[in-house]
């Protein structure tokens, strides 16, 4: 039945119709003369609130507000993968092309290109039963990315025909499944799904397995889990966006879905320029075949910004119901927030702290609860995660979006303006950042590497820590008044901190670097802090302990040592060790070390 109401009031992208009794909430609706997109958000009575995903500029009163019969609503198919889209999924290349660089009021709801064909290759059998969300085909989307045609979680039965293998567009049927009720259901090689619920899995998993970026502050200090929620709240110009491009273009999630949410036009534009000339270290091929990019700028409409969340997550979801590993970028959810106040502010709802509804907590769980790692309802293993940059105004952790987005996700990498104004990148702060991911991945690490990553990563945090305490020591006193042992220990973070927390995104070595170097890394910082501590207890000074040309080829190592070849750092733990076996044999203290290590060998064999 066609619903039928009449603008009342107009707030900037907030409508009041009457009369709006019969409608739905969450519906979409055509708004004006226009035809509007927008969607029910409250009904009161005779009376109903519109939020509008376009300009209203030119509405009036007394235009029809017109039922579309359903929720806001996106497609799914075959066609995203390299595509930018706006906040409610319309293409902007192709509005770009028919259009003009303005998005025009009134388009309707483009979304994928319906004309083009495509391949299907079915892999199902007439006669089969499946149930929903099975995988009934593919299509190769792209060089690296087999789009897996399913079918809608609510269509399960036996399958009566399947379209031969050929060419067809996203909405011709390619499927019939009859239901236990007799009913026969066309199936296309798209779907439609509401954005504000979450797509149906069957069960969700334990996140143990570790999203590898290539960035030794995340693989190692702080790590992230594929289907884990991070945050990266920074105040501006620390590196929030730059870290994100860096897990964007490296991590090794299957799909990347990139949202630009209220951030500037020029950081999208630096996505679209960039992310096609990269090569993806992990397939060999162009970072675009296996992105999708969702632009809602700030000059565009407030209120499609807060659906561009939405829209985002639910192409994850899609993609990971496939049996993909997706990782989600949201940039930033600060300014998504900031479109719930607005709107919130004209509705005249009660605010909460600084402005924000009272329902930002309940809003921002509901975004982060949708990732994990699952068994989609294929059988298949996927993933969708979540990483949400935050822009506190003066980088002030203490305002309600980043207090409550700390509350609902398990990594926080805080970046700190000092170490950003230093060039010190990524401005991860090793003493403010947390993982909650570190003990689930320890198997991981266990099984991957030779050797105790997670006790060498607690030693190295260990020595930053103390590095802290001492620094406010030598803020007032100096450091040539600390005994040998902590100048020393002082040296130590500064190489933890030079040499493998800091990370050069612009040298071709450096940029990314495999978990095996990290470690490997390590173990050459963690030698030179045993071996130099022993000889500081047998009463060498520090000033001979330091070696300049040893350090120097430490910290160096980063840009000097292929990432493929672990060799070096074998030779350079040799160096270390040798140079510190010269001085022992140059202060006449080496036969009394061996002395003393030949008695402790025969006293654990006596023991034994």
């Amino acid at each position: 039945m066609r619903k039928e109401a009449k603008i009342a009031k107009i707030n900037g992208p907030v409508v009041i119709g009457r009369p709006m009794g019969n409608f739905s909430m969450r519906e979409m609706v055509q708004v004006g003369d226009k035809k509007l997109i927008g969607e029910v958000i409250a009904i009161h009575g005779d009376e109903g609130t519109v939020q509008v995903y376009e300009e209203t500029e030119g509405l009036k009163r007394d235009e029809d507000i017109i039922s579309t019969g359903g929720p806001l609503s996106v497609r799914l198919g075959p066609g995203l993968i390299g595509n930018m889209f706006d906040g409610i999924e319309r293409p902007l290349n192709r509005i770009n092309e028919e259009y003009g660089y303005f998005i025009p009021e009134g388009i309707g709801m483009m979304n994928l290109d319906l004309e083009k064909k495509w391949s299907f290759k079915p892999i199902v059998n007439e006669g089969d039963e499946i149930k929903g969300g099975a995988i009934i085909g593919t299509v190769p989307e792209t060089s690296i990315i087999e789009h897996r045609i399913l079918t809608p979680p609510n269509v399960s039965g036996k399958i009566t025909w399947v379209a031969r293998a050929g060419d067809y567009n996203v909405t011709e049927p390619v499927l019939k499944v009859e239901d236990e009720n007799g009913e026969e259901h066309d199936v296309a090689m798209s779907q439609r799904w509401p954005v504000r619920i979450p797509r149906p899995v069957n069960e969700f998993l334990d996140a143990n397995q570790l999203l590898t970026t290539g960035q030794r502050v995340l693989d190692v200090f702080f790590p992230i889990a594929k289907g884990g929620t991070v945050a990266i709240p920074g105040g501006f110009g620390t590196g929030k966006t730059m870290t994100q491009h860096s897990i964007a273009k490296f991590c090794d999630a299957d799909i990347i879905v990139y949202i630009g949410c209220g951030e500037r036009g020029n950081e999208m534009t630096e996505v679209l320029e960039d992310f096609p000339k990269l090569i993806d270290p992990n397939t060999g091929k162009p970072l675009m075949e296996r992105t999708i990019l969702i632009a809602n700028t700030s000059n565009m409409p407030v209120a499609a910004r807060e659906a561009s969340i939405y829209t985002g997550i639910t192409i994850a979801e899609y993609f990971r119901d496939q049996g993909y590993d997706v990782a989600m970028m949201a940039d930033s959810t600060s300014r998504w927030a900031e479109a719930l106040r607005e709107i919130s502010g004209r509705l005249e709802e009660m605010p909460a702290e600084e402005g924000y509804p009272a329902y930002l907590p309940s809003r921002i769980a509901s975004f982060y609860e949708r990732n994990g790692s699952v068994i989609t309802l294929s059988g298949k293993n996927g993933s969708v995660t979540t990483i949400g940059a935050v822009s506190p105004a003066g980088g002030d952790f203490s305002e309600p979006v980043t207090e409550n987005t700390r509350r609902f996700v398990n990594v926080f990498l805080a970046l700190d303006k000092d170490l950003a104004y230093s060039r010190h990148y990524p401005a991860i702060h090793w003493l403010k950042s947390y993982s909650g991911y570190v003990g689930a991945l320890s198997n991981y690490y266990d099984n991957r590497l030779e050797g105790d990553l997670p006790t060498l990563r607690k030693k190295f945090l260990n020595i930053l820590n103390e590095e802290a305490r001492l620094q406010e020591i030598v803020m007032l006193v100096g450091e040539d008044v600390l005994p040998d042992k902590e100048r020393f220990l002082l040296q130590i973070a500064r190489i933890i901190k030079d040499a493998f927390l800091q990370q050069n995104a612009f040298n071709a070595i450096d940029q990314y670097v495999p978990l095996e170097k990290q470690f490997a890394m390590m173990e050459v910082i963690d030698t030179l802090y045993e071996e130099g501590k022993t000889v500081l207890e047998q009463g060498i000074s520090i000033e001979e302990v330091k070696n300049d040309a040893l350090y120097s080829n430490i910290v160096n190592m980063k840009y000097n040592i292929p990432n493929g070849d672990m060799k070096p750092f074998t030779h350079l733990m040799n160096d270390i060790q040798e140079h510190y076996r010269e001085l022992r044999i140059e202060y006449g203290i080496a036969e009394e070390a061996n002395a003393e290590g030949e008695g402790a060998k025969e006293e654990e064999e006596a023991k034994a």
